[in-house]
């Protein structure tokens, strides 16, 4: 993940193959920005902060993800009082951030062996409902980076799981990145299914972030462009989000401009008219809050069919 400075809010956008495509963003506390990710015509239907924490400026509006980011987060006496307090929406969980990436970089840097004990010891019974806690939450594997260290480091948890249990350590969904280009994204899913069903054929895949770094305006567009239209065409894909919620001026070295939502003065992209799903939806270039056009009636429609996401950065 590319590494955000504190004051950055990530809203991230997912869809489903029979929902709306998941788009990320992130920015400097912008209300507008998130008004008009949030507004009546968006297809934004959850999101998440990296963080056990919701953001007040969404509220209740769409339903929070939490992110168990690290050791500590896991093994926090707190832990099931935190997830308890969340909204009754809230039913999943997304675990271990890159652990195989490195802390100045977003990762978690946790090693595989490390990992598989605290899943199993505080992550894996939050499945169940207990005395101390009364809803069951859907929890996936930890996201590691698109990458052959990834996948290795994927290969020593999951062998570790199996040492400590021999069911290995249980998970509902699997959650994963990618920075590159439309190839390699199906690519990388292509990978991790191989991988994942050799034990459980039928998970369900959720690309938490994904972008096309350093490329220009229009590589970014056509990424984006073909990655939606596939990734809603797999019957395994239930949920994506897009790295690049932010404002031009606020990306990062390392992302590039071309992967903003907006421009440095609040209005869409064409990337980020696209990504709340264009003029069909009351979205295009240049629009900002108070600003949004009329869907059309098929469309409002349509919208119940659909599940949207966001992800906040904090």
């Amino acid at each position: 993940m590319a590494s955000l400075t504190q004051n950055y809010i990530l809203l991230l956008f997912s869809r489903s193959p029979s929902i709306p495509n998941p788009f990320p963003i992130c920015h400097l506390n912008h209300t507008s920005d998130t008004e008009l990710l949030v507004s009546e015509n968006s297809t934004i239907s959850w999101y998440y902060t990296w963080s056990m924490y919701s953001s007040d400026q969404i509220k209740d509006s769409v339903p929070f993800v939490p992110l168990i980011h690290s050791l500590d987060d896991a093994s926090n006496p707190e832990l099931t009082s935190q997830l308890s307090h969340l909204p009754s929406s809230s039913t999943r969980l997304l675990t271990f951030n890159e652990p195989d990436g490195e802390t100045d970089t977003g990762g978690s840097s946790i090693s595989p062996e490390d990992a598989a004990e605290s899943y199993m010891s505080h992550i894996a019974p939050l499945r169940n409902n207990t005395n101390s806690q009364s809803r069951k939450w859907a929890i996936s594997h930890p996201a590691v980076t698109g990458s052959p260290r990834g996948l290795e480091w994927l290969r020593k948890f999951n062998e570790s799981c199996y040492k400590i249990d021999d069911g290995g350590c249980p998970t509902d969904f699997v959650a994963l990145h990618w920075y590159g280009n439309y190839d390699g994204l199906v690519s990388w899913l292509d990978t991790l299914r191989e991988f994942y069903n050799k034990s459980n054929p039928n998970l369900e895949y959720w690309i938490t972030e994904m972008a096309l770094p350093k490329a220009n305006d229009d590589d970014t567009l056509a990424m984006m462009n073909q990655s939606l239209k596939y990734l809603d065409s797999q019957d395994y894909v239930q949920a994506y989000a897009w790295f690049g919620a932010f404002r031009a001026q606020e990306a990062n070295e390392w992302t590039g401009d071309s992967v903003s939502l907006f421009n440095k003065h609040g209005d869409l992209t064409e990337l980020g008219a696209l990504y709340l799903g264009g003029k069909a939806r009351g979205f295009e270039k240049g629009m900002s809050a108070g600003h949004q056009l009329l869907p059309s009636n098929a469309l409002i429609l349509g919208l119940v069919s659909m599940t949207v996401a966001i992800v906040m950065c904090l």
